[in-house]
């Protein structure tokens, strides 16, 4: 799925219009149709109904849905804002066709003073004000009138992006301006500012409308921003050929762990070999020999010469792919040897955990680093790399930057995680809960695209497939288990079923 920005959504919708062709004004009535049926399937006719239109189309849009609610004998009394004296011209279609309904629907022109109705308990709000149009903070009459709806007890239904909030970027949104609603109808797609984590408290639970936009349009129109989802993964799967044998299906090296982090070598390590890698290497200091070979017996265990710590390179050439860093510790030597490593590796690179820690400590190296290599940071990793950010939106930005500088990927972890691409262009996630939330998550991710890129898979292919399945194993580990007592090792144990539901989707 596509995500547009504001701009490209006005040019979607003038595609539709000249191509369908049909009506501007039609193809309103048309969105206020399914944005009524939405509404009437969720709140009864004894709701009582208040609604708040804007000068825009987004005011016509609610317009329309006041004269269809009254139609089916919901009680509503519409407010239409027209403070400046100038409506869009569906909005004034709309405003004309309110006050030839007769019935029970009443409309109050706004054009100073505003008398706010009361809203109590049981009462809904549709806010109409405005939509994804808008390009700046709410201020005067408007910022008092969002507040006064956010200090009611009424529930609230926002059309398309809640009225105050930007479609995309909000690093200077005023907070307080910004409707907090109960629900969000947004129109044919998500927009940008949806997928940020500071923002769902404006969203409330989203619901995304098929209004019939044209496909046509939307195929054609480029966008920097897609989510990945369940089709989109599916074709990323390669086949396993009949005769195959382990020689074929990828050698991969996982150097990770140090004293006392053994855990997080074994969690990247029994990840990788659940990817379908055929054979896994683990590197990792003297002292978690045992356990490695006791807890995963499948893998190959290479000691290292420090008890404790990495300390020696690895030659790479016999390797298919690598993830380094998880519980490596961010001793002097071990970011010496880091450094030596990601230079001299000759297959394709995950960084992950401590290397990005090293890496954050010490900048310049970063000018080191291989085309093509992964690197899969939380929010907080990114931050010590490339400095503190205000919101998600400055920080996908610098993510984004940091992966056509390194000409690299960049995956941020998150609840929507983002694919950077060498190239600019950004994929969402659509799979993962908040369970995973969880010490080990991250470690399991590395084994999984590490495996994956041992497999055959290549470095976009790899993210954008690992990241899906790892939230689809954590999807399938939470259906039966819940979020609460989610832990890493659960994700592994879920993942054959994460490429079997993949494999049988039809």
């Amino acid at each position: 799925m596509k995500i547009f920005t504001s701009s490209q959504i006005k040019e979607l919708d003038n595609y539709t219009i000249e191509h369908e062709p049909i009506k501007s004004i039609d193809l309103m009535e048309r969105v206020a149709r399914v944005l009524t049926k939405a509404i009437t399937e969720r709140w009864a006719k004894s709701v009582p109904v208040v609604v708040f239109a804007g000068p825009g189309n987004n005011g016509g849009d609610a317009l329309a849905v006041a004269r269809m609610l009254n139609e089916q004998d919901y009680q509503v009394q519409t407010y239409l804002f027209n403070i400046t004296g100038h409506l869009s011209a569906d909005c004034m279609e709309n405003r004309q066709r309110l006050i030839d309904k007769k019935g029970r629907s009443l409309l109050t022109e706004v054009t100073q003073e505003f008398d706010p109705p009361r809203l109590d308990k049981g009462m809904l709000v549709v806010d109409g004000l405005f939509g994804s149009g808008l390009n700046k903070p709410l201020a005067g009459g408007f910022a008092s009138l969002v507040k006064y709806i956010n200090q009611s007890k009424a529930e609230v239904v926002s059309i398309d992006v809640p009225s105050g909030l930007m479609p995309e970027d909000n690093t200077y949104n005023v907070s307080a301006n910004i409707v907090r609603a109960t629900l969000t109808l947004t129109l044919q797609h998500k927009k940008l500012a949806f997928l940020f984590p500071e923002n769902q408290v404006y969203i409330g639970q989203l619901r995304v409308l098929d209004i019939q936009l044209s496909p046509e349009g939307i195929e054609k129109i480029d966008t920097s921003y897609t989510i990945l989802e369940q089709d989109d993964a599916r074709r990323l799967l390669k086949p396993r050929n009949t005769f195959a044998h382990k020689g074929q299906m990828g050698h991969a090296l996982i150097i990770a762990g140090s004293y006392g982090m053994a855990g997080a070598a074994i969690l990247a390590t029994k990840a990788c070999m659940r990817a379908g890698a055929g054979k896994v290497t683990v590197h990792t200091p003297k002292r978690n020999v045992a356990i490695l070979q006791a807890s995963v017996p499948e893998a190959i265990v290479q000691m290292d010469r420090e008890e404790t710590a990495f300390s020696e390179g690895v030659a790479t050439e016999d390797f298919q792919a690598m993830g380094i860093g998880p519980g490596l510790g961010i001793g002097e030597q071990t970011a010496i040897t880091l450094i030596a490593q990601l230079r001299r590796a000759q297959c394709p690179i995950v960084a992950d955990a401590d290397a990005l820690n090293i890496l954050a400590n010490r900048r310049a190296w970063m000018q080191q680093l291989p085309k093509g290599i992964i690197l899969t940071p939380h929010p907080k990793e990114l931050d010590r790399m490339e400095g503190q950010s205000l919101d998600s939106h400055e920080r996908l930005q610098k993510a984004r930057e940091l992966a056509e500088r390194l000409q690299g990927y960049v995956v941020l972890k998150g609840h929507h995680t983002a694919i950077c691409m060498p190239d600019g262009h950004i994929v969402f996630n659509s799979t993962g809960n908040a369970g995973m939330a969880t010490a080990g998550s991250g470690d399991v991710l590395t084994g999984i695209i590490t495996g994956l890129l041992a497999r055959g898979y290549n470095q976009a292919e790899a993210t954008m497939l690992g990241v899906f399945l790892h939230g689809l194993a954590g999807d399938l580990a939470a259906e039966e288990l819940g979020e609460e007592s989610l832990i890493a090792s659960d994700i592994i144990q879920y993942l054959p079923k994460a490429f079997k539901r993949l494999q049988t989707l039809s």
